[in-house]
Order: C-alpha cells, then sequence, then structure tokens
C-alpha cells in the first residue's frame, strides 16, 4: 500500500497569544494521496488556512505528527515539494509577467535558457501565453490568479497548495477559472490542497471534501466525491452534485457553524 502524500495524525495546533491560548487545530487525521483533489470548507477560524500552512511548513503544530511526501514539512519545503497560491495574486508590479513567474526559478538557480523554457510551458498551461511581456496591473485580477498559478507550478513541484485563490473574484470569472484549474488539474496530474468559504466550489472541484468547524478547528466530515473526473459546469445541476452539496452543508451546520 502507497504511502499518501500528505499525512496528518493528531495534530494540534495551539497559538499563545497576549489573550491566552488560542487552539487552532485538534486532533486532526487526514491522508492525501497522489493525484487527489482535496478541498478544505468551514467558517472563518475554523482552521482551513492554519493546516495549510502547517502542511507548507509556515505554521509548525504543537501536537501529532505531519508528514509530506514521508518528510517533516520543513524538509518537504526545503525539498521544493509544493507551489503556494495564495489569496492575493502578490505579482510584483515592477515585474513583467514572465519576470514574476522566474522570481522561483532565478532563487533555485535555474539557467535563464530553462526559465524561458518554463515560462512559456507554464503560461501555455494558464491559457496566458502572449502576456509574457505584460506587468500586472495590465491584466484583470482573474488573469493575475491565473499568473500567480503559473508562478506556482514553475519549478514543478507534485503538490499544489491554494489558499482561497478565488475568493475575491465575481461569480463569472470565478466559474471560468474552475474549469482552468479542473483541466490543468488533468493536464499535471498534481496533488492539490484548496481553501474555499464555497460549497458549490469545493464540490465541483474536488475528488475529497474536508469540512472543518472551529472552536477549536476540527475535521466534522471528509466526503469523497463519487463525481466524475470530465466535469462540466452543468453538472452543478446534478442530483448527484446537490447530493453532495447538502451533505457538505449538513457537516457545516453539524459543527455549529452558524451559531
Amino acid at each position: 500500500m502507497k504511502k499518501p502524500v500528505i499525512d496528518a495524525q493528531n495534530v494540534d495546533l495551539t497559538f499563545e497569544t497576549n489573550d491566552g491560548p488560542v487552539h487552532a487545530l485538534s486532533d486532526v487525521n487526514l491522508q492525501i494521496n497522489k493525484g487527489d483533489f482535496v478541498s478544505f470548507i468551514g467558517p472563518s477560524g475554523c482552521g482551513k488556512t492554519t493546516f495549510l500552512r502547517c502542511v507548507a511548513g509556515l505554521e509548525t503544530p504543537t501536537g501529532g505528527q505531519l508528514t509530506v511526501n514521508g518528510l517533516s514539512p520543513d524538509e518537504a519545503r526545503k525539498a521544493r515539494s509544493y507551489g503556494y497560491v495564495f489569496q492575493a495574486a502578490g505579482l510584483y508590479p515592477w515585474r513583467t509577467i514572465a519576470g514574476n513567474i522566474k522570481l522561483p526559478l532565478e532563487i533555485m538557480g535555474f539557467s535563464k535558457a530553462e526559465q524561458d523554457k518554463r515560462v512559456e510551458r507554464v503560461l501555455d498551461l494558464v491559457e496566458l501565453s502572449g502576456f509574457a511581456r505584460k506587468y500586472p496591473w495590465q491584466l484583470s485580477g482573474g488573469m493575475q490568479q491565473r499568473a500567480s498559478i503559473a508562478r506556482a507550478i514553475a519549478f514543478d513541484a507534485d503538490i499544489l497548495l491554494m489558499d482561497e485563490p478565488f475568493g475575491a473574484l465575481d461569480e463569472i470569472v470565478r466559474d471560468h477559472l474552475n474549469e482552468q484549474l479542473l483541466d490543468l488539474w488533468a493536464r499535471t496530474e498534481k496533488t492539490i490542497g484548496f481553501v474555499t468559504h464555497s460549497i458549490p466550489e469545493a464540490v465541483y472541484l474536488s475528488t475529497k471534501i474536508v469540512v472543518m468547524s472551529p472552536r477549536p478547528g476540527r475535521i466534522t466530515d471528509v466526503i469523497d466525491s463519487p463525481l466524475p473526473k470530465e466535469r462540466p459546469l452543468s453538472i452543478r445541476d446534478s442530483a448527484e452534485f446537490l447530493e453532495i452539496a447538502h451533505r457538505v452543508r449538513e457537516g457545516l451546520r453539524a459543527g455549529h457553524a452558524y451559531d
């Protein structure tokens, strides 16, 4: 039996603050396998982003065990095992789109020829070919996020961690980027961890949906999606889709998300 790519066992995280300890994560158990698309959904303060940051080695659990590709999160970070897409695109305005994508490649010491090759490939993957010489301010919000995704996959890590990347975009743009992300996932076969507040987005994108509840952050349900890998937007009107969405909503209610 293959080891999971991300393996969390009894993970706890408590932050010490001036107002006392904040129990951010409690007894989180989760296994994510290679090629999974896993969405984390729950209300603000439920630990979705905190768990993703633990996987990325940006936060350190205070209890339990967490491994990424069999390594500690810090070791996995140094091994460049993942790319990370934040809520804001975070592009440098003085760099072109190509320049922004090249930044991690420059830091990692790739040759200029290899940088150019990778920029061309990832821009094609996110449907931004022809925009390499543009600056971020010349692109729409959705295009900026696609450039951010291109930067995160430019060094070809197997894992892509995405912290609510489409949350600030309007519904039409968001739907389009959801379709593009599924296509990107199918073509690259990456393992994706995706934070969202949107039930339809979580159900549409995922092979596995992790429902979380606050006080303290914990998992209330893990749903393995029965939906096919090929998913047109119209699948959201199907009885199967609505049934999964109902289970997610019930899981949120069970976690007292609306108290």
